[in-house]
């Protein structure tokens, strides 16, 4: 005789297994001192750059630099959490650094995935394009900006791109998670693609720009464009290549 086991489910709650999207920390170096002054002075003058992502801490890179750095695990979330970053587990530490992120209640978790760092490279010059590039269709409506933004002033378009119909002056930054289109001189700062979407673009009807930035992948004007692309009709996109991502710069017809 066969017998039917019944089970009741709990009807309060379930337990299923979800994917965290997470921010990646790649440790280079256990100076807090240093890590400190580079978090204010990339994100210093953005405080709600970060909505307290989720984030790993990832001991590989440090592991190759310095193996046995002893590392302040306290005052590392503490730096973090100032920032508005919320982290929640670590990897690739040796024995003693995965006990110690342990006391501060980081989880181990050898199995984050974490994409490669895209490394800083220098920028290339594209022949001029016959027709002008038509920018990707954003996923989300884009933010728009119909005047002109002065030195200091800084605009965010949060999860989507920025259209700016005005002039951005030196000292102005837009920033965008997606593309930042500028139909007028950009002479301020760029940053598109600033949560880490390699294709994200930067379009302008006169690239003069004090700096220009797609995925960390940056550029200052201490190295002006080349004559080609200076103050003309161009856009910035990111290309593989052997050595990592580059930026690449394309004039373009109007």
């Amino acid at each position: 005789m066969s017998t039917i086991l019944s089970a009741s489910a709990p009807t309060a709650f379930e337990i299923k297994s979800a994917n965290l999207p997470l921010v990646a920390l790649l440790l280079k170096s256990a100076d807090l001192a240093r890590l400190s002054t580079e978090f204010a002075q990339r994100f210093g003058d953005i405080p709600d750059f970060f909505d307290h992502d989720p984030l790993v801490i990832d001991l590989f890179p440090l592991q190759a630099a310095d193996p046995g750095a002893a590392i302040d695990f306290a005052a590392l979330v503490g730096l973090l959490q100032a920032h508005r970053l919320s982290p929640l587990a670590v990897r690739g530490g040796n024995a003693e650094q995965m006990a110690q992120a342990a006391s501060v209640g980081l989880i181990a978790a050898p199995d984050a995935t974490v994409h490669r760092p895209i490394p800083a490279a220098p920028l290339e010059v594209a022949p001029a394009a016959p027709e002008p590039v038509a920018p990707p269709t954003p996923t989300a409506g884009a933010m728009v900006i119909d005047k002109p933004l002065r030195s200091g002033q800084q605009v965010y378009a949060r999860g989507r791109d920025l259209v700016v119909m005005a002039m951005v002056n030196p000292g102005a930054e837009v920033i965008a998670d997606g593309h930042i289109h500028v139909y007028a001189p950009l002479r301020g700062k760029a940053i598109a693609g600033a949560r880490g979407n390699a294709d994200a673009r930067i379009f302008a009807l006169a690239m003069s720009p004090e700096l220009i930035s797609i995925a960390g992948i940056y550029r200052t004007s201490e190295k002006p464009l080349p004559p080609e692309v200076q103050g003309k009709a161009a856009q910035v996109r990111l290309t593989p290549g052997p050595d990592g991502d580059k930026l690449v710069v394309d004039a373009i017809s109007v």
